[in-house]
């Protein structure tokens, strides 16, 4: 049996300038954190039972992978050759769709972990590449490569995305107080609004030609975001976030909606310096940078907001930074070791 965990991440800044049809023409630039809520797999051998079982919010048994509705897990057996003998368990620390790069998380889980069950062991990147060419290339998903490489890698980063297909990983190396400050001025809100991912990048591909130089900017942008929080400039990164997601808004109709900037302007008027809807947009959660002494202030905004527009599942989400990315947490599968 493996058991691989791998953690979600928090997009700060650059988002959507990680989609390959920009960064093939000019650098994607992306500064994420992973957090302290968690993707697992369990990946178990079944010598005797000569099927594929795959259990999500779901349980599929099947004697072939081909059979499976599960689309990542029939890719990536298909793609590897596992055709038989093997179950496949998975569990998460949050529902899906929450704009916190699930989905991603687990396609990395998965790739670790069924090659870990091959006898194979995968590097950070080798591990995200894999996990982004099943995606994009067998999957054909319009989505970016950020949420692989967060996943995998673990960490505070800034990445960027050059036009060789290439990714530089830069982790940023705040010091404990400048770190600490970070995070305590953090606010992660769930709207309780699922919603797919895909469907909202989709339109966004579609329409990057006609707005390539508003994601120039956004690219461009992440440099100074990473300066300032290299410095410290708690307040003046919120302020940039919030400018950013003003200018993200304007990329496609699907980032945002009348409910979203409702609970946003909430946010804002009871002190929030910035903010952003994470993932594409669309729903899932919000985060804002704000002072410790207005979180309260903005939390019953938040809560009051999203009662009114009826938002049911709406809530706070408390977290912390972690550094480390997709793990390998227990394998005795010694008869696969090479």
């Amino acid at each position: 049996m493996i058991v691989i965990r791998a953690p979600l991440r928090i997009s700060l800044i650059g988002g959507g300038t990680d989609i390959p049809v920009f960064f093939r023409s000019h650098p994607g630039r992306v500064i994420s954190a992973t957090i302290d809520k968690y993707i697992y797999l369990v990946i178990n051998p079944t010598p005797l039972v000569d099927m594929v079982s795959a259990r999500y919010s779901k349980t599929e048994t099947v004697s072939h992978p081909k059979e499976l509705e599960h689309a990542r897990i029939k890719a990536l057996l298909l793609d590897l050759g596992i055709t038989s003998n093997i179950e496949i368990g998975s569990f998460a620390s949050l529902p899906g769709k929450t704009g916190l790069g699930s989905s991603s998380s687990f396609s990395v889980a998965l790739v670790k972990g069924l090659h870990a069950h091959l006898g194979r062991s995968m590097s950070a990147a080798e591990a995200a590449e894999k996990a982004c060419e099943l995606e994009i290339d067998i999957l054909g998903e319009p989505i970016g490569k950020q949420d692989q490489y967060a996943a995998a890698h673990g960490g505070l980063n800034f990445y960027q995305f050059n036009c060789n297909g290439s990714v530089t990983v830069e982790p940023l190396l705040l010091d404990y107080k400048k770190s600490a400050e970070l995070q305590d001025s953090m606010l992660l809100f769930y709207t309780g609004i699922e919603r797919h991912a895909s469907d909202v990048l989709g339109q966004q591909v579609g329409q990057m030609k006609s707005k390539f130089d508003s994601y120039i900017a956004l690219s461009n942008s992440v440099l100074k975001f990473r300066e300032l929080l290299l410095k410290g400039d708690i307040k003046g990164a919120g302020l940039m976030m919030h400018e950013s997601w003003l200018a993200k808004k304007k990329l496609g109709s699907k980032v945002s909606n009348k409910t979203l900037d409702s609970l946003y302007s909430a946010g804002i008027k009871a002190g929030a310096w910035g903010g952003k809807v994470l993932g594409a947009g669309g729903g899932g959660c919000f985060l804002f940078i704000a002072p410790p002494a207005k979180h309260k202030a903005i939390l019953k905004a938040l809560k009051a907001q999203a009662k009114k527009v009826k938002l049911v599942g709406a809530r706070h989400i408390p977290f912390s930074f972690v550094e480390s990315g997709t793990d390998i947490l227990f394998n005795n599968n010694a008869s696969h070791q090479v």
